[in-house]
């Protein structure tokens, strides 16, 4: 361009002293049309420079672009993986936490059924206690208010007052007493894998009579006295335990002479084995089935 123009005025100069008027007209004509063209020409050189300037800026806003989505396209991979991870692990442990949840279910559905069983054998025992003393009241066949059956704890009680058994002060067992003690014996007989023990009650009154030198004699030997009438009665005597208990456990104060009479007792203590007590709850059921009770 500089060349151009360099050559244009050389021309002008030359052509001012040596054309005539007619050509130098025409030359700047040429001069003015070659002007314009110049001008022209960096007009648009300068407008491709600057979409060239504003293409470079795009391209790199382009680049960047495509930068950022690159990373925000590896960060989404990087979180779908955690999350796929997430939800393997939340499966092995929903997994677990379902077997956890149905073995818990099955041990509480273990344990309300033990729970229901033991409530009705419960339940069944005492529907039948009283029938069971029923029937051993009886066997005894003695309707008297010194004669005392129960049943507690699996554990049939038969107790006996002492004025029924001894006189005052004495372990010699009454005639009375055998008639009695017959029917307890039918009873025992009738249990011949059942033990029997009998136990001695006292007073508080201190006793030394003879070779027995307190309360605690007393007791065992009228407990004895008793066992020697039941096994002459047919009691098997390995069926049968002797026992005392002085006056250590009185039902009531030993304040009165009525409270130290009923305090004067021997107590038969059936002790049947736990299926021989269930099966005689389940025939005592029958029992009481077929009488329409």
């Amino acid at each position: 361009m500089k060349k151009i123009l360099l050559l244009t005025v050389t021309l002008s100069v030359l052509l001012s002293s040596c054309v005539s008027k007619k050509d130098f007209a025409a030359l700047e004509a040429r001069h003015k049309e070659t002007k314009d063209l110049l001008n022209s020409a960096t007009v648009k050189l300068n407008s491709c420079l600057e979409e060239k300037a504003s293409s470079t800026a795009s391209a790199e806003a382009l680049r960047d672009q495509v930068a950022d989505l690159r990373k925000a396209n590896n960060d989404l991979k990087e979180n779908n993986q955690s999350l796929i991870q997430n939800s393997r692990d939340m499966t092995v442990l929903t997994t677990k936490g379902a077997e956890n949840l149905e073995k818990s279910l099955e041990s509480m559905k273990e344990k309300d059924l033990k729970i229901t069983r033991l409530q009705d054998a419960l339940n069944k025992k005492d529907s039948v206690t009283l029938a069971i003393v029923s029937s051993l009241k009886k066997a005894v066949g003695i309707d008297d208010p010194d004669i005392e059956i129960n049943v507690e704890k699996g554990v049939v009680f038969i107790s006996i007052a002492d004025k029924l058994l001894f006189k005052s002060g004495s372990y010699n067992v009454t005639t009375r007493a055998k008639e009695v003690l017959a029917k307890v014996a039918k009873v025992v007989n009738s249990k011949p894998d059942f033990e029997c023990m009998v136990e001695g009650h006292t007073d508080n009154v201190p006793y030394n009579k003879g070779v027995l030198i307190d309360n605690w004699d007393l007791s065992v030997k009228r407990s004895t006295s008793i066992i020697r009438v039941l096994q002459e009665l047919g009691v098997d005597p390995g069926q049968l335990i002797a026992a005392g208990r002085s006056f250590y456990v009185p039902l009531v104060e030993n304040d009165t002479a009525t409270n130290r009479a009923t305090n004067r007792r021997t107590r038969i203590v059936v002790l049947p084995k736990i299926d021989q007590f269930y099966d005689m709850i389940e025939k005592e059921m029958k029992t009481l089935s077929a009488e329409g009770k």
